[in-house]
């Protein structure tokens, strides 16, 4: 595999999994296994070299980054792909380079040097086949559940992770918006959003002020494993098959994304 591999590309991955694990970097660990399982290798390569490649550092071919970075999540074991998106990290270096590998730039940001509104990736999302299910899938597989301790129901943790993944090389890719933390956004503010200030932060509060989206991710850091066992549906499509949500998908059929909001949103912010 490595052989057949270009030179520039097979920079990147071995930069990528080069640091020694030996001081328990589970982020190393997560990049070298999946280097040592042949398909995880595989869709991992396709989307380095979309995203960090040659065609990457000249001018970012975001279609194809987020179409490689899709693939890598729905095709890819859950077992090491979700490890690489939530391994944890205890210094900066290496959350920067969480940041910047695993959910690179070319997918996160826009083409501007500053976010937009997030009403700009959120009315994106709305018309897109692709994107429209997974944030309604994430919507209700996220919700805040008021009787659970923490937001979210043991079980519901499984299908947040998925849904959080799902949103992964879409138009409201998520990303780590730091590197001292593990909070997560899309790349966008509510600076500018004028009437529409509400429905902006209702739709970034589902990533900043959700205690299940929050819990969910400490508990797969903190090695929670039955969402190690969970494989892609191999009947499925490969873009949906991480993605079902079968107590939802009927009742979501038909519903304006922002109409939704308040409901699945508002919970988060009190």
């Amino acid at each position: 595999m490595v052989r057949c591999l270009g030179p520039v590309l097979l920079l990147l991955l071995l930069l990528l999994g080069s640091v020694s694990s030996a001081g328990g970097n589970r982020c190393v660990d997560a990049a070298e296994a999946c280097t040592a399982n042949a398909l995880c290798q595989r869709l991992r390569s396709e989307y380095v070299a979309q995203c960090l490649g040659r065609a990457a550092q000249r001018s970012c071919p975001r279609a194809r980054c987020r179409r490689a970075l899709r693939r890598f999540f729905a095709r890819g074991p859950p077992a090491l792909t979700y490890a690489l998106l939530f391994c944890p990290c205890g210094g900066s270096a290496c959350a920067e380079r969480r940041r910047q590998t695993f959910v690179p730039s070319c997918a996160f940001s826009g083409p501007g040097p500053a976010p937009p509104s997030c009403l700009e990736p959120l009315e994106v999302c709305e018309r897109s086949p692709v994107c429209r299910p997974r944030l309604l899938a994430f919507q209700a597989s996220c919700a805040p559940a008021p009787s659970a301790p923490d937001g979210c129901l043991w079980d519901q943790r499984t299908h947040c992770v998925r849904a959080y993944a799902g949103l992964v090389g879409t138009a409201v890719t998520p990303n780590y918006v730091d590197n001292a933390s593990a909070r997560v956004a899309p790349w966008c503010h509510c600076g500018a959003s004028g009437n529409r200030r509400e429905d902006c932060e209702a739709f970034r509060g589902l990533f900043t002020r959700n205690p299940c989206l929050d819990g969910a991710i400490q508990a797969f850091a903190s090695g929670w494993p039955p969402v190690l066992l969970d494989q892609p549906n191999p009947q499925g499509h490969p873009e949906h098959s991480l993605l079902q949500v079968s107590s939802t998908g009927g009742t979501l059929e038909g519903c304006s994304l922002l109409s939704i909001l308040p409901v699945l949103a508002l919970p988060a912010l009190l």
